[in-house]
């Protein structure tokens, strides 16, 4: 009996023509209107709550959790101050065992390589398993744009990241690509691909993608992944997964490209067990993923499963330009998405505010430094510097102090508003000048009595509303510390 061929897999490039992908800036517009979409907002609720209840409970039981915390943190200092030496260890330990290795620059670099790799392998499918690295770079999109020729057809196969495929959308979380989507939008997606009505309960849902899906697992001819590390000394590449695809795009196809950025390099296969152990639990509130995989190279002579071509893309894409800097501690990040799940903000507006491939706290810093402070001027003042990034970093990065280096960084690059400017320079020079300090002191007093309710300062319009309206402005006291001072209390 013939097997019916699946439709194509919808083309990427209709994210672009729908305008689901945003420019960086404008945050707050975005953020505002998330954070009043009420099903958005408890969707988020939903999925970070549980999260976090799962991650706390896992943590809490592994004593030596900030041990490891502390380990990783040193791992991933030397490693990235030396990171030539492993770049070049790991590239010789891949060709050693018969793979390729391509250092990229950029993602022009990335694109280009594979796509003349289709060229040559005259590819049709190509299988993808989740890579935050590939969707920075636009991987999909610009492939079937700058090899439209080729007529290839490129498919997400972690379910999450398909359904998104599928929608035209983008992810919305490093994690959870589809927190942001309803069983009900889910049903209507997976719908329209099935050309049927699906019944909304996630077990016949799943059924169908994983028909699909493995439809197209049998017929795919280059399969691409990311990285969750690379290691330096054996030039072996571990993902984790809780699906079976990762295993399935790195062993049926005959070709498997990695993209991988540079910073995901760890030493010694013996780092790993730090890692491990911290990832899962801080990403998922497991102890362990489902699946862990390791691929060193190309099928081997007697396998009986692998790729018989292994391509290992180092993908640069500005990350080199923060080592040595006071930002290099964002190329520690081990995209567990943890400081998404516990920040205030991200809480409120989810990851599409952002308009960014990373968002939460840590894409607040590496967006700026990767595509610049001007063109993400917004995302360093989505933060309120609580600091519950950092202590959900497994590997403790100061995310917070980064966001406040950025800001200064901005200052000094002149890209601060020039009320912002304006506000501080009054507060400068009132605060140099005690004759200044004591006259605003008192117009303070007068100009808050109408404004009084309920011992705080009500919301008021204008350039304070953002404070007033959100928070308790507590008012100016009757008397000064100097005058209570001077009258013996």
């Amino acid at each position: 009996m013939e097997t019916k061929k699946p439709p194509r897999q919808r083309d990427t490039r209709d994210r672009r023509e729908e305008g689901i992908v945003s420019p960086v800036e404008g945050f707050n517009e975005r953020g505002r209107k998330a954070a009043g979409d009420k099903a958005l907002h408890d969707a988020i609720q939903l999925f970070t709550h549980k999260s976090v209840a799962g991650r706390n409970a896992v943590l809490n039981a592994l004593p030596e959790a900030p041990e490891l915390r502390e380990r990783a943190y040193g791992i991933k200092q030397r490693t990235m101050a030396n990171l030539d030496r492993y770049l070049e260890q790991m590239a010789d330990a891949v060709e050693d065992r018969g793979g390729n290795v391509f250092f990229a620059d950029d993602g022009e670099d990335v694109v280009r390589y594979i796509g003349e790799l289709a060229r040559r392998r005259g590819a049709k499918v190509i299988t993808k398993s989740k890579s935050m690295a590939t969707e920075e770079i636009e991987l999909n999109h610009r492939l079937e744009e700058d090899y439209a020729d080729l007529d290839l057809e490129i498919v997400e196969t972690d379910l999450g990241e398909w359904i998104a495929q599928l929608a035209g959308d983008t992810p919305s979380h490093i994690v959870g690509p589809i927190l942001h989507m309803n069983l009900e939008r889910v049903t209507k997606i997976l719908s329209g691909a099935a050309g049927e009505n699906l019944p909304p309960n996630v077990q016949a849902l799943a059924a169908f993608a994983r028909k699909r899906l493995r439809q197209k697992f049998l017929t795919a001819d280059v399969g691409i992944t990311g990285a969750n590390f690379g290691v330096a000394e054996t030039g072996t590449i571990v993902t984790v997964t809780n699906e079976g695809n990762g295993r399935l795009v790195t062993s049926v196809p005959p070709v498997h490209v990695v993209v991988m950025g540079i910073e995901k390099l760890i030493p010694r296969f013996e780092d790993l067990s730090v890692f491990t152990r911290l990832l899962a639990r801080s990403g998922t509130g497991q102890e362990l993923t489902v699946y862990t995989n390791f691929v060193t190279g190309p099928r081997a002579e007697g396998e009986l499963d692998g790729a018989e071509e292994f391509h290992l893309i180092l993908m640069d894409n500005g990350r080199s330009k923060l080592l040595g800097t006071p930002f290099e501690e964002a190329l520690y990040c081990i995209r567990c998405g943890a400081c998404l799940n516990v920040c205030p903000v991200y809480r409120q507006t989810g990851g599409h505010a952002y308009g960014s491939t990373y968002s939460g706290p840590i894409g607040a810093v590496i967006t700026p430094l990767l595509k610049g402070t001007d063109e993400a001027k917004d995302l360093p003042h989505a933060s309120s510097l609580c600091g519950a990034c950092w202590e959900a970093c497994p590997v403790g990065i100061p995310l917070h102090d980064l966001l406040l280096k950025l800001r200064n960084h901005q200052v000094e690059e002149g890209l601060a508003g020039k009320g912002q400017k304006a506000a501080f320079k009054v507060f400068e020079n009132t605060m140099k000048s005690p004759a200044l300090y004591n006259i605003s002191r008192k117009a303070g007093r007068l100009a808050q009595k109408p404004l009084l309710k309920d011992g705080s300062v009500k919301p008021v319009p204008g350039p304070t509303s953002g404070w007033t309206g959100s928070r308790d402005l507590p008012p100016l006291a009757k008397k000064s510390f100097r005058e209570l001072w001077k009258e013996g209390i």
